[in-house]
């Protein structure tokens, strides 16, 4: 499975002690989101399915978007959101966003939360099946094979079969994406799947699985205070440190049958 050229890049590096060679890295260019013609924010993104990162971003932000497309002007790195009930006085809080954490540059806390209702269902999962998720989200990582240096988001059903994998410099961008090709798809809300993360749990993330009404969000690294709680305030099932086998369960662990 070959990375998309889009993805990487080649660039000059001195190995030490081999000398100059070339190396593979990550792409990261910016992506400017309009609505109306009118910029609504910046999010600096590994380009590819940038229409489903616009679409999953507008989720998450409230946006309720009808589509997304190229702008009229054909604007390079630039993405037109089809958001009729959007409120231009929004624009008085920052939306700009970086590939490391898309809360920066917002003004507060308080401005991150988006509405979602609470994650309902009987929906459960046997936790063999949790675990053996990052493996299958690792394998699915052509970019990641050849750079080293892009997050991951893969959404499963619940089978544990992968539906959908997405990959991006930034983790928010990676789940954006996701989202955004569920949206396309006709799959929201995601109410028997299951999300997986290759790197830590963020606030945002859990607000992004809770907005896509995902009842289970896994990862191979930890959760922050804020995601936990946020998860367990928005009944999100939130998995963490899943190797080796082993499950950490934060917060409603009855959809974990062990």
């Amino acid at each position: 499975m070959n990375a998309p050229p889009y993805s990487t890049a080649k660039v000059e590096v001195v190995r030490i002690p081999d000398g100059v060679q070339q190396d593979v890295v990550a792409v990261e260019e910016p992506l400017e989101l309009r609505i109306g013609g009118q910029p609504v924010a910046v999010t600096m993104r590994t380009p590819g399915h940038d229409e489903e990162l616009a679409l999953g971003f507008a989720l998450s932000e409230g946006l309720q978007p009808a589509g997304a497309r190229l702008p009229d002007d054909l604007a390079a790195n630039t993405i037109e959101l089809d958001a009729p009930g959007f409120d231009p006085s929004r624009l008085a809080r920052s939306f700009y966003t970086t590939s490391s954490c898309g809360v920066c540059g917002k003004g507060a806390l308080e401005a991150v939360a988006v509405e979602s209702v609470r994650v309902a269902g009987d929906f459960r999962i046997e936790a063999a099946l949790v675990a053996a998720l990052p493996d299958k989200l690792r394998a699915a990582q052509p970019a990641f094979e050849a750079t080293g240096g892009l997050h991951a988001t893969g959404l499963f059903d619940e089978r544990g079969e992968l539906l959908c994998l997405r990959e991006d410099v930034g983790r928010h961008n990676a789940m954006d994406k996701v989202i955004g090709w569920a949206f396309l798809e006709g799959r929201l809300p995601l109410a028997h799947s299951l999300l997986c993360v290759s790197g830590r749990l963020s606030f945002e993330l859990v607000q992004k699985a809770a907005v896509a009404g995902c009842p289970v969000l896994v990862a191979v690294g930890a959760p922050s205070s804020l995601a936990v709680e946020l998860a367990r305030d928005r009944g999100v099932t939130l998995c963490g440190f899943v190797r080796n086998g082993r499950v950490n369960v934060y917060s409603e662990p009855w959809r974990v049958l062990s």
